[in-house]
């Protein structure tokens, strides 16, 4: 039998998902929604705090719940997650556009970010990244090619970390994150839908594997209107 306060969740968030609560709607108060379910108060707010974990409401201490604007997309800092993995999770329509992928040898660029020397192969790789038919992310990736002997447009076109974990075998350790606000350049314009955003969103990373050996640089570039940076932080 399913829980009452988990009945209350799955009825909001029904009503949420379908479009008949509205964003910025005010859900009843915890009195109504009592009289309306037969339950306690501590029912209903182990229903509310349910909703707010889940991305559904927004709370605020003495001030009504009201619901959230489910269309921006979460991208989490504090952890190592694929554009693809992210999307899954929200069941949400998206394709990658392989918009570039190439070899380098000698690039100051590469070998700056990379820390490699003249001789070290690297590829390039940029990405645009669609949902619902828009183009609102631009990933561009430097991999050295000692590691990453092989890749093709149909192998980035998926999720490049299941190849290089489930394909070659890589151990991901970890990756420092920066995340910088930075005006559109003519690269953002040529590949996004960016309308008239003066600035995107930017996520730069350089991850290791777990031998500590820096294998990859990536610039993330978001469209500001579509992400949002979420961490949970306790005290």
């Amino acid at each position: 039998m399913t829980s009452k306060y988990k009945a209350i969740y799955q009825h909001y968030a029904d009503q949420i998902d379908q479009k008949t609560i509205q964003p910025g709607a005010s859900l009843p108060s915890e009195g109504r929604m009592m009289e309306e379910f037969g339950v306690s108060r501590d029912t209903v707010r182990k229903a509310m705090t349910l909703l707010e974990q889940n991305g559904y409401i927004l709370k605020a201490r003495g001030k009504e719940s009201r619901v959230a604007d489910r269309s921006w997309h979460d991208f989490p800092i504090s952890k190592i997650k694929t554009f693809t993995e992210l999307m899954e999770e929200e069941q949400a329509d998206f394709s990658t556009i392989v918009e570039d992928l190439s070899i380098l040898v000698a690039d100051e660029d590469a070998m700056c970010r990379l820390g490699v020397d003249e001789n070290e192969e690297v590829y390039r790789l940029i990405r645009a990244r669609s949902i619902d038919g828009e183009r609102i992310l631009l990933d561009k990736d430097f991999l050295l090619r000692r590691y990453v002997p092989k890749l093709t447009r149909e192998i980035c076109s998926g999720s490049l970390y299941v190849y290089l974990e489930q394909e070659l075998g890589l151990k991901i350790g970890v990756a420092k994150k920066i995340v910088r606000v930075q005006p559109v350049t003519r690269e953002d314009r040529a590949y996004l839908d960016l309308h008239d955003d003066p600035v995107v969103a930017v996520v730069t990373s350089y991850t290791r594997l777990e031998d500590g050996t820096l294998f990859q640089y990536s610039e993330s570039r978001h469209r500001i209107d579509k992400f949002q940076f979420v961490e949970y932080a306790r005290r």
